[in-house]
């Protein structure tokens, strides 16, 4: 297949499960809002930077308000990382690749644009959010098994799944990394919301109920960061998708290299003691991983969608725009 085609549908699925992290995230942010008091002094500003936001315009001297941060996650074209914009460059890469996917997949696609383009805006207040937010998860969950269950399993597919979980293992260390520094902060009024906030977090990818029937006791950060980043059977694991992403590659031609260092970042983290680490170390560590996924981003870039050019900068959700004809 074509290296361009390739980066198109590796680009498509980056884009939807981005959209349905950042869906999920904003949804059970929301809900932790109301569980928290006032005086943890927490708003919408804090999670900007998960989804790749690290400063929101601002009209006048004025701090952006919590409806005005929203609105930018959620809407604003100026936001390349919005699920708005997410949604529609996927829907483009889809567009340009539709040869090569289900037409089952293609109409889902589609009517996912159509969805968040007519009813996204409604999420902005609270009553609407959670149903809404929840419809486009359940919309992207659709597109997935579809693709899962009617795509032939070749070339195109491997590179369905390789954008999938290094885009899934890039949220999950981000999502850890926020709650890390929340804490970091040493707000008092954190301090007895701590067990809130790690369960805030495992719903933010839905791994509430795993982690629980996995653990079976009470949520604590160590057990929490375990199963996240270094649990070998759930899903959005960061260890899971890393051996995932070297089963697709190892699929592919020209992928030794490829497959070689990401088993060797899979050890490594595998090799972390996450019960000695201090909230400074989490963060160290998140950064460490946040910097490796961008190495084999670009690894993955040089081998099969530029081989002549130097591996570009990636700088995370904001890096890509839709590749389109």
């Amino acid at each position: 297949m074509l290296s361009k085609v390739a980066e198109r549908v590796y680009w498509m699925v980056r884009y939807l499960e981005r959209a349905e992290d950042g869906a999920r995230l904003i949804s059970v942010y929301g809900d932790l809002l109301l569980d928290l008091p006032r005086s943890a002094g927490l708003g919408w500003k804090d999670i900007t930077p998960v989804l790749g936001v690290p400063k929101v315009p601002v009209r006048g001297r004025r701090a952006p308000t919590d409806a005005a941060v929203l609105r930018f996650l959620l809407l604003d074209p100026r936001n390349p990382g919005s699920l708005r914009a997410s949604i529609a460059n996927a829907r483009e890469n889809a567009r340009t690749t539709r040869d090569l996917l289900p037409t089952e997949a293609w109409r889902a696609v589609n009517e996912l644009h159509l969805f968040a383009t007519k009813q996204l805006a409604r999420s902005v207040a609270q009553r609407h959010r959670n149903e809404l937010l929840g419809e486009l998860v359940h919309q992207v969950q659709q597109i997935t098994g579809l693709l899962t269950g009617t795509m032939s399993h070749g070339a195109a597919y491997q590179f369905l799944r390789i954008g999938r979980y290094l885009e899934r293992a890039e949220m999950t260390t981000r999502i850890v990394d926020v709650a890390a520094a929340l804490l970091m902060t040493g707000r008092k009024e954190l301090a007895g919301y701590e067990n809130t906030l790690w369960m805030a977090v495992l719903r933010s990818l839905s791994g509430y109920q795993m982690y629980r029937q996995h653990v079976r006791r009470r949520v604590h950060a160590a057990d929490v960061l375990h199963y996240l980043l270094q649990d070998r059977e759930f899903p959005r694991a960061v260890t899971y998708c890393m051996h995932e992403l070297e089963a697709a590659s190892g699929k592919l031609p020209k992928s030794a290299a490829l497959v070689r260092l990401a088993a060797r970042y899979r050890r490594d983290l595998g090799k972390a003691r996450l019960d000695r680490l201090d909230l400074a170390e989490v963060h160290q560590l998140v950064d460490q991983l946040q910097q490796r996924f961008g190495t084999l981003h670009k690894s993955i870039s040089a081998t099969w969608f530029h081989p002549d050019m130097a591996p570009r900068r990636s700088a995370g959700p904001q890096a890509k725009p839709a590749a389109s004809a």
